[in-house]
């Protein structure tokens, strides 16, 4: 900051106060400027000069030569600004910020006082702030300079009071401007570098003034002097620039009175948050028009034009997915009776008078039985699960002989000790072959033993494991009653009853191959040599079921033990009108010797009854309507019998009618007269066959139907 020379030739100490002279004015332009600027040092070091009240005079300089060093001291070197004596040469102390006796304020340094820096003789910086206390003679006394108060903050010093006082720095900074003044270079006592005594030395204003920055901003709207409005801006110049002449201060007019500031308004009261609006009220604030008043009427109208399209849509969409979803298949249904009781009562049958046994037609049911069904020794009867697990596991085609199996040394053992024991059993020796068909041919009609074993190795690699196979395969087919501990059934803990063999005897007869082997009388043995004496040799092997041929016997099987007597498995075949029924039936248990003649006989009884019981019935007409084609969406088309349906049974049988498409896909649209299924009674090789066909056309269901379906 710029530093003023002393009038009287005497320093006074230098603090943070400036005295400024009650006679010295200052525009109100500079006054403005000195109060924003801060002032300080080129290096940024501020240097709080003191003087010794014994300082040396300096004579006062002339206004160029004050105008030129305050030019000059702008821009130092080293950052450092030191005052200029009176007379031309720097003074050693700091300068202070006193004001002269009668020189006046450099106008530059008044406009930018708070930037310019003074030059001392040693080239320092100092930041020169007077303090309060110098008098309009230039001098302030050192008490007075160490008791001035310090001011606190901007515009504010506290007085008697302790309270701060408004106003008090501003004012009295242009009260003691810098005066108006035509002559050159000589201050007048008092006066100061007016920058810094804006700036850095306030003066405590008197009581009720008001510091200028708040009146500038309690009043803004407070018109320009003419003095403010004339004020010049006077850029600093190089060093090498010509020095500039100073310009007059005009003086300012009448301070403007302070105006009170308005209180301030009180806020607005924030909104709360807007609550959901209606469509229609955010359309009526878009438009600034407001909705219209809430009626039902409208709220109906409302609602029907957003749903119709909607609704329509929703439609549109629904009959093109109802037109175009496929159609179901059709179906078949019987109509009527689905059944049919024949005439006459229960037939008596030629029981056996112990053991067990019952007589089934396969596909009609149940003849009759006798005896309680429970578990009890069944002989070679078991080799029929042998066989049936064996063609189950290796099928064979018709006249097919299938794969050669290896005769081990077992099986000629077994067959050595058969032959001991008066066992069922064919020549076979070691390293000779059979066939699939001859061994089980073996194994059916004169009831090999050691074929059946080695059959039983040969599928499973055990006994064992195949003797699993056949009390696995007895669960499958509900044979609850029967455990095989062998294939060939010579022990006595292989047990079943009569009714669990005609199940097992039922599927089996369903294999051709099975049936084949069953029914024949006899098969020539390739292992047998013929030598030797016993049955055991002979070339050509019997069956041992005597009925087969005769009385329509096709087998199956028989078995016989000392503690399970003699047993029979047998089949007949019957026929009824059209049809060729299946007889099955078992005696088992048969003690009365000779044991297997007993069973045999009683047998033959069984079937001839059965055979004379065995009748036939009309009980659907041709053209009589059976049934109806379902389309799935509600139409119905009736089929008709082609011809009559003669069902066989005996009396007091019921039988059932069934009716299918015959394993084909019944057409969406067809002429009267296509035939379209069968009407079935009975089941097995007795089952009664006729075709039934459309009454009238068969026609896809309509548009209507297609919509009106549900999924």
């Amino acid at each position: 900051m710029k530093s003023g020379a002393a009038g009287d030739g005497k320093g006074e100490q230098a603090g943070t106060k400036t005295s400024v002279s009650g006679s010295d004015k200052v525009d109100q332009a500079t006054a403005v400027f000195g109060a924003l600027k801060t002032g300080s040092a080129g290096d940024g070091r501020a240097v709080q000069d003191t003087a010794a009240s014994d300082a040396p005079k300096a004579d006062a300089a002339d206004d160029a030569s004050a105008v030129e060093a305050g030019v000059g001291s702008g821009a130092a070197g080293d950052g450092k600004s030191a005052a200029l004596s009176s007379g031309g040469k720097a003074g050693q102390a700091p300068a202070k910020p006193g004001a002269t006796g009668g020189g006046k304020a450099d106008q530059v340094t008044a406009v930018f006082g708070a930037v310019k820096l003074d030059v001392t003789e040693g080239g320092r910086a100092e930041q020169a702030t007077a303090k309060p206390g110098v008098l309009g003679s230039g001098k302030a006394s050192e008490g007075e300079a160490k008791s001035a108060p310090k001011a606190a903050s901007w515009g504010a010093r506290p007085d008697g009071d302790g309270k701060p006082k408004e106003d008090a720095r501003l004012k009295a900074a242009v009260a003691a401007g810098v005066a108006e003044d035509d002559s050159d270079g000589v201050g007048k006592v008092g006066s100061a570098d007016q920058a810094t005594q804006q700036i850095e030395a306030p003066k405590p204003a008197e009581a009720g003034s008001a510091d200028q920055p708040t009146e500038l901003i309690k009043a803004p709207t407070n018109p320009e002097s003419e003095s403010e409005r004339t004020s010049k801006f006077v850029p600093l110049k190089k060093d090498d620039a010509p020095a500039l002449q100073p310009l007059k201060a005009p003086k300012p007019e009448a301070e403007p009175k302070a105006t009170p500031s308005a209180p301030p308004k009180p806020a607005a009261p924030t909104e709360s948050p807007a609550e959901p609006r209606t469509p229609l009220d955010l359309l009526a604030q878009l438009t600034n028009t407001p909705p219209p008043p809430e009626t039902l009427m409208r709220t109906m109208v409302r609602r029907v034009k957003i749903w119709t399209p909607l609704v329509v849509l929703l439609g549109i969409i629904f009959v093109v997915v109802q037109a175009m979803r496929p159609l179901p298949a059709p179906k078949l249904a019987i109509v009527g009776k689905s059944s049919s009781v024949f005439e006459g009562g229960t037939p008596s049958l030629p029981w056996p008078t112990e053991g067990q046994a019952i007589v089934d037609v396969d596909g009609l049911g149940r003849v009759g039985s006798y005896g309680e069904m429970k578990p009890l020794p069944i002989g070679s009867v078991a080799k029929v699960m042998t066989t049936y697990i064996i063609l189950r596991d290796h099928p064979l085609k018709k006249r097919e002989n299938g794969p050669l199996i290896d005769i081990d040394q077992k099986a000629e053992d077994d067959f050595t000790n058969g032959v001991k024991e008066k066992e069922s059993v064919v020549e076979a020796h070691k390293g000779q072959k059979i066939s699939e068909k001859e061994a089980l041919e073996a194994v059916m009609l004169p009831s090999a033993n050691n074929i059946a074993r080695l059959l039983a190795r040969w599928d499973a690699s055990t006994e064992e494991a195949f003797i699993k196979k056949m009390n696995n395969t007895a669960k499958e087919l509900g044979m609850t009653n029967t455990t095989y501990t062998d294939a060939s059934g010579l022990l006595e803990s292989t047990v079943s009853t009569a009714e669990d063999q005609v199940k097992l005897g039922k599927k089996a007869m369903q294999d051709p191959v099975f049936r084949e082997i069953a029914k024949a009388t006899e098969y020539n043995s390739t292992t047998a040599s013929g030598a030797g004496s016993g049955v055991a040799y002979q070339k050509t092997q019997r069956n041992f079921n005597k009925l087969v041929p005769m009385y329509g016997v096709v087998g199956i099987k028989t078995g016989s033990t000392t503690k399970a007597g003699g047993n029979l498995l047998f089949a007949a075949e019957k026929k009824v009108g059209g049809s060729t029924q299946l007889i099955i039936g078992a005696v088992f248990g048969q003690h009365k010797s000779p044991i297997i003649d007993t069973a045999t006989e009683y047998s033959k009884q069984l079937i001839l009854a059965v055979d004379k019981a065995l009748t036939t019935s009309t009980i659907v007409k041709k053209g009589e309507v059976v049934g109806h084609v379902d389309d799935g969406l509600g139409g119905i088309t009736p089929v008709v019998a082609t011809k009559d349906l003669t069902a066989v049974g005996w009396p007091g049988l019921k039988v059932s009618l069934k009716l299918t498409a015959g394993g084909k896909t019944l057409p969406h649209t067809a002429k009267a007269g296509t035939q379209v299924g069968e009407l079935t009674e009975g089941g097995g090789m007795g089952e009664v066959k006729v075709p039934v066909a459309l009454q009238k056309d068969l026609a896809e269901p309509s548009f209507g139907a297609k919509l009106t379906r549900v999924p």
